[in-house]
């Protein structure tokens, strides 16, 4: 637990008292068996992104995913096959590939190849290519971006910012998810905010990386209205009234009547990344703007998350894998107590297969995520704490499928579930291996 109960109090109130912290703090118990979906992706002769069923095996052209074509398969079937094989291998030569001459070469260029086979989904990068998955999340995508612009691929993460430049409201919001083809939200999950901050955030990362100032300057005009919606609407979320931004949906994908740590901290991380990039532009104006926002903000989630042990709601509530925005690499300086209270939740949020959940109160509680095993590690990494985000890559590692692909969850007993791969995650292992080549 993350906090410590009130003092003893007699009667009735102590009764009260003890029922409303129960709910806050104990997680309700969900029994589920989760089937692995398939055993990866593949990309057909023709171009074509597919699924390799659960239970099968089939055989990719070398350094690609790209199906090797039947033995009686005809020379035009053959040569297409190739010459898009040939350009996956011309891809991984133009960036780089993490942790190549660690014992993670092969799951960093997985990685790799299953993010540029979910790229051939369409503009924004889907989630996975499954058919719930086939959809743009704006946090996913963001992180791909990030990831894809740290090995070097900028043409592609800049292609996936300009897909969430153009689906992104007049206001700055985002919706959950976005269709491929018609821009649009599938269903009505609403807005949730920690799209903006996540998209605002991953700019940032990718325009960090470009090598020139020319470079710099072409991109911060090209992306100037998601820089002015986002800086906007991130502001509009925090006030002197209410430091705090409102209750929204966040990557648990639940409806919220508080704000929670998933969403305060993703506004933080893009209330940062604009004062940086509004530095870049000459816009003193909304620099300083975002930076003092950004200054009461970190100061309204210290007292009301972080008194408590950063749990997923203010006050008392079981810890999340959200403590991880709270730090490097999201925000410039770790808040006040952050480390330790990260460094707690991992122990509440371990499920039997030895990886994490996506926060301790989670329903599912047999089940291992592994976007929020890889998050940990990337977070471990950027702490300097190599041991911790080795033994999580090498968990990963060990719970592939037989493809390679990293699969959503891992059961109880060990076994890929779920999706694979998951382009999250994909991008969450890329970032940790460049991280740790970073600070060796």
């Amino acid at each position: 637990m993350s906090g410590r109960l009130l003092p003893v109090v007699c009667g009735t109130v102590l009764v009260a008292a003890l029922v409303a912290v129960g709910l806050l703090t104990t997680p309700q118990t969900r029994a589920d068996s989760i089937t692995l979906y398939q055993e990866g992706i593949a990309l057909t002769p023709a171009g074509e992104l597919t699924t390799v069923p659960a239970g099968e095996h089939h055989a990719y052209l070398p350094g690609s995913r790209v199906l090797a074509p039947d033995p009686d398969a005809d020379e035009d079937t053959v040569a297409a096959a190739e010459h898009l094989a040939e350009e996956t291998r011309t891809w991984l030569a133009a960036g780089s590939l993490p942790g190549a001459d660690t014992q993670f070469a092969d799951l960093g260029h997985d990685a790799l190849l299953d993010l540029h086979a979910l790229l051939r989904g369409g503009g924004g990068a889907i989630a996975g290519a499954s058919t719930a998955w086939r959809y743009v999340w704006p946090r996913d995508a963001a992180f791909v971006a990030a990831a894809l612009s740290a090995t070097g691929h900028h043409r592609d993460a800049f292609e996936i910012l300009d897909y969430l430049q153009t689906v992104q409201a007049p206001d700055g919001s985002f919706h959950a998810r976005y269709t491929v083809t018609e821009q649009l939200p599938p269903d009505d999950r609403g807005t949730q905010t920690d799209g903006t901050g996540w998209g605002l955030w991953a700019l940032a990362q990718a325009i960090d990386a470009v090598e020139t100032n020319r470079e710099r300057d072409a991109l911060l005009t090209r992306f100037a209205p998601l820089i002015e919606r986002s800086t906007a609407f991130l502001l509009a979320q925090v006030s002197d009234r209410s430091p705090l931004p409102a209750p929204s949906s966040d990557y648990w994908e639940h409806r919220e009547t508080q704000v929670t740590l998933g969403t305060a901290a993703p506004v933080l991380a893009g209330l940062e990344a604009a004062a940086r990039l509004h530095d870049l532009r000459g816009d003193t104006g909304n620099a300083a703007r975002s930076t003092a926002a950004a200054a009461a903000l970190r100061e309204a989630i210290t007292a009301e998350f972080g008194t408590f042990g950063y749990g997923r709601y203010p006050g008392r509530s079981l810890q999340d894998a959200a403590a991880s925005f709270v730090l490097p690499p999201f925000v410039a300086e770790p808040l006040p107590g952050a480390a330790t209270a990260w460094r707690a939740s991992i122990e509440t949020m371990t499920r039997p297969g030895g990886g994490l959940a996506p926060g301790a109160a989670w329903p599912e509680t047999q089940y291992s995520w592994t976007p929020q095993t890889a998050l940990y590690a990337w977070t471990a990494a950027s702490l300097g704490d190599r041991t911790r985000a080795i033994e999580m890559l090498d968990w990963l590692d060990n719970h592939r499928t037989s493809t390679g692909a990293i699969p959503e969850k891992v059961g109880p007993d060990g076994a890929p579930a779920a999706v694979a791969p998951l382009a999250w995650t994909c991008a969450l292992i890329l970032l940790t291996l460049v991280t740790l080549e970073q600070n060796p």
